[in-house]
């Protein structure tokens, strides 16, 4: 199966040869700028919740974890004129129109030096959460912890999803169909921490990418191929463990566009990713380690309709992985069955999934995925438990999320959505056995630079102990559900 994948993956690349220049290739599909961008270059971008999938434009949107084209695409960015705060009236809008050419913008600080430019980007970004019964981490919400154990309330601040970046671009090499050679580079501050106020740096992309029009070569750290979209919640966990499927990590990918006619395109992307491994981190009797494979990621995506007008194109897609993850268990397993130790042990990691992006008018619309697959941990799936530790086999599960959204003007906008992820419970003897949450919020852009918004969520997770009667009482994990209502508001500059 393994070599069945990597010669699967390798035919796909294999069809990225460029086309000579000139010849008419659709534009790729997840590579476009929000709707909303046309009219105004703050609307949803500047949330960093544009429409779409995870890379939209040159810096990628999405939901609120998306990072890059959060802050508008980087070509488009300095041409458009600032969007005019709300608070202004419309005799102070010459002023702030007249003032455009003298703002200051990162963009000014690029570094050139022949076909090498160098652009940094940024955002600030803050919080302010409570939750009526504790979450997991905290500070955003994955799950809710069973009430039999942490069954208070929760108030946080927290500024580490603030992040910085670097845009590198080297121009257009001629030989390779006019293709654009760039990079990128973004951190923020989600390491390994002591306290709240004293976080290390994470990183979030490192990459190099070749494009044109008909193919794109990317090697580095970005987002997954599989289920490209992200909700627009404010809750930095984007859903994840709650339907949402994927995340960034290590890969080489290849992706190729065909056009068929002017509503009519597909794209093909498929990719070798880094395994990660993602259970048992603190278990002392448990290794963790990589397999002698990697993951291979693959996606099917037809996008339908005209981009020249006021509505994005619809974009249905079908993806999937597989791969590997390994252990080695030092020690007897958990009771009661006591497995004994186990050197090598390999479990499959696999999804079939299916992501719609739907506008049906230039302001409303809807977006989701839904999933099916096994050992999700590392793909944020079966709520963060990949192998039973018991009974040492992989946890299926299957969910989804979907999500309206309407823009009430250019600088005023609503989502409301759901999400759940419901893990087989067979699979395992104790542990996380469904988790859903809704939400609803309302964003505005305060200027082109701040952005604010409020949401509302609500967050079940069940839980299960299949070994009463079997190991002693002091020894059994929770069963009582956890409910929770979030409030999040968020608070973001850009600069």
């Amino acid at each position: 199966m393994r070599f069945l994948s990597i010669l699967l993956a390798v035919v796909a690349a294999t069809t990225l040869i460029p086309l000579p220049v000139g010849q008419s290739v659709a534009a790729p599909p997840l590579r476009r700028l929000p709707p909303t961008t046309a009219s105004s270059p703050n609307a949803s971008a500047s949330l960093g919740i544009a429409r779409g999938y995870r890379e939209s434009g040159y810096r990628e949107s999405g939901g609120t974890e998306s990072g890059g084209a959060m802050f508008g695409e980087m070509a488009a960015s300095s041409a458009l004129s600032p969007t005019t705060p709300w608070f202004l009236s419309p005799d102070d809008t010459a002023e702030v129109a007249g003032d455009a050419g003298e703002s200051f913008r990162l963009e000014d600080l690029a570094w050139r030096r022949g076909g090498l430019r160098i652009v940094p980007y940024g955002a600030i970004w803050a919080d302010a959460v409570y939750a009526t019964q504790r979450t997991n981490p905290g500070a955003f919400t994955l799950w809710v912890l069973s009430s039999e154990r942490q069954g208070e309330d929760a108030f946080s601040l927290d500024a580490r999803r603030s992040r910085f970046g670097l845009d590198v671009e080297t121009g257009k090499l001629p030989k390779l169909g006019g293709a654009v050679s760039r990079g990128r580079i973004e951190i923020d501050f989600y390491g390994d921490f002591l306290t709240e106020n004293r976080a290390n740096l994470r990183l979030r992309h490192a990459y190099w990418e070749l494009e044109n029009e008909s193919f794109r070569l990317l090697l580095g750290q970005t987002w997954d191929v599989v289920s490209p979209l992200l909700p627009h919640t404010l809750n930095l966990g984007s859903g994840w463990d709650a339907g949402n499927l994927g995340f960034r990590r290590t890969q080489f990918r290849a992706e190729r566009n065909w056009i068929f006619s002017d509503v009519s395109r597909v794209t093909l992307v498929s990719s070798l990713s880094q395994e990660i491994v993602t259970d048992f981190p603190t278990d002392p009797g448990v290794q963790r380690e990589t397999s002698n494979w990697p993951n291979v990621e693959g996606r099917l995506a037809w996008t339908l309709g005209r981009r020249d007008t006021d509505r994005e194109p619809a974009t249905i897609g079908l993806s999937g992985h597989i791969g590997e993850t390994g252990f080695d268990f030092l020690t007897a397993g958990p009771p009661p069955l006591n497995l004994p130790p186990l050197d090598d042990a390999r479990f499959e990691t696999w999804s079939a999934n299916v992501d719609l992006y739907l506008p049906i008018t230039s302001r409303f619309g809807f977006q989701g995925e839904v999933f099916t697959g096994a050992n999700l941990s590392a793909y944020f799936g079966g709520i963060g438990q990949g192998v039973c530790p018991c009974v040492r086999v992989p946890i299926h599960s299957r969910g989804g999320w979907g999500e309206l959204w309407y823009d009430w003007t250019p600088r005023l906008h609503t989502h409301a959505g759901y999400g759940l992820d419901d893990p087989r419970d067979n699979d395992f003897l104790f542990g996380r056995t469904y988790n859903q949450f809704f939400f609803a919020n309302v964003l505005v852009d305060v200027s082109e630079r701040l952005s604010t918004g409020l949401e509302v969520s609500y967050w079940k997770t069940l839980y299960q102990e299949r070994r009463v009667g079997l190991i002693p009482t002091d020894q059994l994990a929770p069963t009582a559900a956890g409910k929770a209502v979030v409030f999040d508001w968020m608070t973001r500059f850009e600069f």
